[in-house]
Formats: structure tokens, sequence, C-alpha cells
């Protein structure tokens, strides 16, 4: 079996905004990437991405051989992945059409290939059932966009090997990434489990008029959120107990945990509810594109990310 560090050549499959991210991630990483997707104006599409990106990939910095010119878009599927190193699949999130997609990938793969699957919810175990050697099918479940956030969310179906899962690992280590191998399946996975719980929350708040988004936004921005790129929430909490740590913490603060301070369960979309959240991102907005947004965005990652690295290094 082959060693994850002599993969030179990845395969992206779906060529959306994740599957653009990881594409113009893995050209940064000085790989050949070839990238195949239906869509009859994927490629105009996906180059517009990467251009948008290098950017800030350059600010990152590139590794030796980085170029756009290494990427190749396919005409097929089976020549996407002809010879390549690593598949990651990047299709909508559609069960039925997931587990279309990665037995057709397991098909025309070579058996020895790892395939992940940037899914943000559904489980392997439900994905494989389709696919002839399921054993080499793992999740590789990223943030976006894949090519600035580092996270990726590692974690195989009951028919997975716990080789795919550890190459599947070793790779994302390689290319740059943080990464977390779950013990087991759980649906939408760990951050993203925390994220709901925070969307619903800000939905129910602003369904009845307790919030805006702005002031939601700006709880975040100039709040906590401050917090959690250096510790995250456990060791925040940790913190504020002060000498006594979490374990003051929960004797000083548990009780709170049965006050009315959230409401897991979610909301009803409403019309109102969906046109409420619409605009008030459009007042936040203020006049700023998409583009524009994720110049920001980017510059800003950029900024958190190395001030970051600079703190812990002392």
């Amino acid at each position: 079996m082959p060693d994850e560090s002599t993969v030179d050549t990845v395969a992206c499959i779906g060529a959306g905004v994740i599957g653009g991210g990881w594409v113009a991630h893995f050209l940064a990483q000085g790989f050949d990437v070839r990238a195949w997707d239906p869509a009859p104006d994927a490629a105009e599409k996906l180059a517009r991405l990467v251009d948008a990106a290098w950017p800030a990939l350059t600010e990152l910095g590139l590794k030796p051989g980085a170029s756009r010119d290494r990427l190749t878009v396919t005409a097929t599927l089976a020549e996407a992945v002809d010879g390549v190193g690593f598949v990651q699949e990047s299709a909508p999130e559609d069960l039925s059409l997931k587990q279309k997609l990665l037995a057709d990938i397991d098909a025309v793969t070579a058996p020895d290939v790892v395939i992940a699957s940037s899914t943000s919810g559904y489980g392997m175990t439900e994905m494989q059932v389709a696919a002839k050697t399921p054993e080499r099918l793992v999740v590789g479940h990223p943030f976006n966009p894949p090519y600035l956030i580092p996270l990726v969310e590692v974690v195989g179906g009951k028919l997975s090997a716990p080789w795919a899962v550890e190459r599947a690992a070793a790779f994302y280590r390689r290319v740059g990434k943080s990464v977390i191998t779950m013990d087991r399946e759980v649906p939408g996975f760990i951050a993203n489990r925390l994220q709901e719980a925070l969307w619903r929350e800000a939905l129910h708040m602003v369904a009845n008029g307790e919030a805006t988004v702005e002031q939601i936004d700006l709880a975040i921005t100039d709040g906590p959120g401050l917090r959690w790129p250096v510790q995250g929430p456990m060791l925040t909490f940790h913190l504020a107990g002060g000498e006594g740590g979490m374990a003051h913490m929960l004797d000083h603060f548990g009780p709170s945990l049965k006050s009315p301070w959230t409401r897991l369960d979610a909301p009803e979309l409403t019309k109102e509810l969906r046109d409420a959240v619409v605009a008030g991102c459009d007042e936040e907005a203020d006049g700023r594109t998409i583009a524009d947004l994720i110049a920001e965005r980017d510059r800003a990652v950029i900024a958190i990310q190395r001030a970051v690295g600079q703190a812990r290094r002392g």
C-alpha cells in the first residue's frame, strides 16, 4: 500500500464552493489537481473561484511548485481519478446522490486509493452502502473556505477500514490541515453540531424579536468569539472558574444549566423568519458585495491565524 507522503496528484470530484476551495488548497500545496463536475459551466466557475482564492493563498505562502496551471478539468469522472493518489468528493448534500457518486468513484479508482467525502452531515455508514470496496471510503469534512480554515474532521463508517482513516488523516496533516480523527460517527460531526446549537438559538432570538442579526453577530465577534480561536469554549469556561478551574465553574454555575438560556429545538422556519434573517444580513452588509465580504473575511482570518500563532509561540 503506497505511503501518503508519495501522493502528488489529487482528484476533486465536485467543483462548487467546497470542492473549488479544496482545488485551490491542493494547488497552493504544490499538487497536480484534476477536477470533475457535471455542470456545463463548471470549468469557468472553478477558474473564477481559484483566482479569487489565490491572493489569500499567496499571502499565506505558496508551497514549492504551487501553480494554478497544475489544474486540469476533465471531461469524465474516470479521467479525473486515473492515476491519482487521493480523491476528495464534494458533491451537494443529497444522500442518494452521494451514495451513487461514491459508488461510481469507487468503481473507477485504483483500489489502494482513499476516497474522502466532504459531506457536512451524513455519516459514511449511510453513504458507502453501494460501493464495491467501501473499506477505503471515509469522511473528510472541511470548513468553508477549505483553502483557509484548517480544520478537517475525519471519521469512517461501519465498513471503513482503520487504515483508510489513518491514511486520510495523515494526508490531511501533510497538506497543512488541523485534523480531528473522531472515535465514532455522530450526525453533523463535532463542529457542525456546536455551530447548529448557536444557529438555532440565533434564529429563535430573531423570530421572537429579542435580537437583530447585527446584534447577534456583534455579540460573537466582539465577545466570546475573540477567545475561541485561542482556547475554545471548554477551556474558556475552565478559565471562568478562576483558580478552581472547571470544577469551580461547574459547582458555581451548574444550576444555571437549568435556566432558560437556550432553546435547542429548531424554530419553525416561517417566511417571516426567513425574510427577517435575509434582510438583517443585507442591512449588516451595508452595500458590501459577496465578493467584498469574502475578501474581508480572508484578510481577517489570515490576520487572526498569524496573531494566534505568534501568541502561542510566546
